[in-house]
């Protein structure tokens, strides 16, 4: 029988994509002449954040600034251990105006934030996971701000470097499961961050490219419910095998910009 799995609640910061829109290409799911489709964009939006408070989770939001069509990614603004919060600093040019209005919120929620001097992008790319912060690089966020965030946290980050464009973030390849195990794709990394990965959880849970690509690991869990791309279902059977409750949640539309439920869901650890 699959071992019983207990959630714990989770506060979670969504911003609406009022003004989602894929306007310039700066990953390999965006093609500008793709048209995006806001209504249904916002009805899965709004979906996801009623399944959470559906599930028991605490949701606030973010205003969206109509000139920043990938605020919606709220992951990528920041990452939160224990009420200290990290900024981030975008790569792209166009994504950076994107700090202020979220770095306003946390400072209007009595938090301090931290801005990194080197490219960093918040839980996009360092995922706390237990007594470490697992940390990508390779596309995005940069090793001087792993050091920064080990600096800063005082919690020990381990880097793992990203190889396939399509994972351009560490949320796209891998997510943590609860405080002992996580589920990633193996050939997003490279051979040395595959060994580290296979020695840190030996007991992962593996998933194939298929479901790589229908960002089934862009997905969100609470320790017993993970909420899921619909489109995962080899990586669901496995969870479901493993005594987790996949939730799935259909967020296609965002898709087109290279996101997913992850990417939409910036968690606030106090």
């Amino acid at each position: 029988m699959p071992e019983s799995r207990v959630a714990s609640r989770r506060r979670y910061l969504v911003c609406e994509p009022r003004f989602f829109a894929v306007r310039y290409a700066i990953n390999p799911w965006m093609d500008p002449d793709r048209p995006v489709d806001v209504s249904l964009a916002q009805r899965q939006w709004r979906t996801l954040v009623d399944t959470y408070r559906d599930h028991g989770h605490t949701v606030e939001t973010v205003e969206p600034v109509p000139a920043l069509p990938d605020m919606v990614f709220a992951a990528n603004a920041a990452v939160v251990v224990e009420g200290r919060v990290l900024g981030s600093l975008f790569h792209a040019p166009e994504r950076r105006p994107e700090s202020l209005p979220y770095d306003t919120w946390f400072k209007a929620e009595g938090f301090d934030v931290h801005h990194p001097e080197s490219v960093c992008e918040g839980e996009g790319d360092l995922v706390p996971a237990g007594r470490w912060i697992l940390a990508g690089t390779g596309f995005r966020t940069t090793r001087e701000a792993h050091r920064e965030a080990q600096e800063f946290f005082g919690v020990p980050v381990i880097s793992l470097t990203l190889v396939d464009p399509y994972f351009y973030h560490l949320d796209t390849a891998l997510f943590v499961l609860d405080g002992e195990n996580v589920a990633y794709y193996p050939e997003a990394f490279s051979p040395g961050s595959r060994e580290v990965l296979e020695r840190l959880y030996p007991d992962a849970v593996v998933a194939t490219r298929e479901d790589a690509m229908a960002f089934g690991l862009n997905s969100v869990s609470d320790g017993r419910h993970v909420f899921i791309s619909p489109g995962a279902t080899a990586l669901a059977a496995q969870l479901a095998d493993r005594g987790y409750v996949p939730v799935p949640v259909d967020l296609s539309e965002f898709h087109k910009a290279g996101g997913g439920i992850k990417c939409c869901t910036q968690e606030i650890r106090s």
